[in-house]
């Protein structure tokens, strides 16, 4: 990719979705039902995409599939982009997250089987700084929202995590932090579901492109 410029991105990604807890996915494994959907939700904290500023911008993804993703299962899935990008931060938001700026996301993209449409859209993007809590929402589309997991051994704010799962979503090497779903409730382009009570997990992310230094 030649023409792609040095980017990074650094922020924060969680999921709420149908699985059990824990959700299989994370550690490469099938999901709880043989198939899996639901929320996938980006925010960018710090980065760039050549002299073009991602900071504050979020993205957020419906998905489903069956079958272990890991071992060729393909997904469908749905993109809504914060609308307050303008048109170079769209740009380059589309190139990282379609792949063709390479990266982690280069491999992930390849997952997708179909694109079912791409919204620019208002997205309200929370995550507790203790990480106690973490939500999305987009007006009369999706609402995620989670608790941390916790338990009869759990200690007073202690997270319960997973170092390096075989499976994580944002690339090798970083943290799961295990949650509730407390919403998950979605209805856009032919996705629609509304539960509670399942897997959701936390991740930090933190991407550049091949040639970034």
């Amino acid at each position: 990719m030649p023409n792609t410029p040095r980017w990074h991105a650094k922020g924060e990604w969680f999921d709420v979705c149908k699985c059990s807890i824990p959700c299989p996915c994370t550690f490469a494994q099938t999901p709880t039902e043989g198939d899996c959907e639901g929320i996938l939700a980006w925010h960018i904290d710090e980065g760039r995409y050549g002299d073009v500023d991602l900071a504050g911008l979020s993205v957020v993804g419906l998905a489903s599939f069956t079958g272990n993703i890991w071992a060729g299962a393909k997904t469908q899935m749905a993109m809504y982009v914060d609308r307050r990008a303008n048109d170079s931060q769209r740009g380059a938001i589309q190139a990282i997250w379609g792949g063709q700026a390479g990266g982690w996301m280069g491999g992930f993209a390849e997952l997708i089987e179909e694109v079912r449409g791409v919204e620019f859209t208002a997205i309200d993007f929370e995550v507790a700084d203790d990480l106690s809590s973490w939500r999305v929402e987009i007006p009369g589309i999706l609402l995620g929202e989670a608790q941390a997991l916790t338990g009869p051994t759990t200690p007073a704010g202690a997270r319960v995590q997973t170092h390096n799962p075989p499976g994580a979503e944002v690339g090798p090497g970083q943290i799961a932090t295990w949650g509730v779903a407390t919403t998950d409730r979605a209805e856009g382009f032919g996705f629609r579901w509304d539960r509670s009570g399942k897997s959701s997990k936390h991740f930090p992310f933190d991407w550049s492109g091949p040639d970034a230094v």
